[in-house]
């Protein structure tokens, strides 16, 4: 069975920099899309940013050239390297990861950033 685990939110103030990182335990298969998406109170769950096995890259508008999404495919592990964070940033983040038809969902992590 597969599992996402979420790490590295937490509380930052307003142009800080925070990264999270999510790893997979059970089989996923190496073609996999992993991406992570937000959802604010009352709001939502939005695209972030996503990446494919073999790196190509999508971003929300509202995150780039701030965000960085990366992966370790041996690790079977996503990044996300936030610069620049803006209160409208504050959301609970969650891993994902597709192939197929199946998707699976990580618990979340919370970022909050204050202004």
């Amino acid at each position: 069975q597969v599992r996402l685990m979420e790490s590295g939110g937490g509380l930052v103030q307003a142009g800080g920099s925070l990264r999270l990182s999510c790893v997979a335990s059970g089989s996923i298969p190496s073609f996999s899309t992993m991406g992570w998406y937000r959802q604010a109170p009352g709001k939502q769950r939005e695209l972030v940013a996503r990446i494919t096995n073999i790196g190509d890259t999508t971003y929300a508008d509202s995150v780039k050239g701030r965000f960085t999404i990366s992966r370790d495919n041996a690790k079977k592990a996503v990044y996300l390297q936030m610069n620049m964070l803006k209160p409208e940033d504050t959301a609970a983040y969650f891993c994902n990861t597709v192939w197929g038809s199946a998707a699976k969902w990580g618990q979340g992590t919370q970022v909050t950033v204050s202004s």
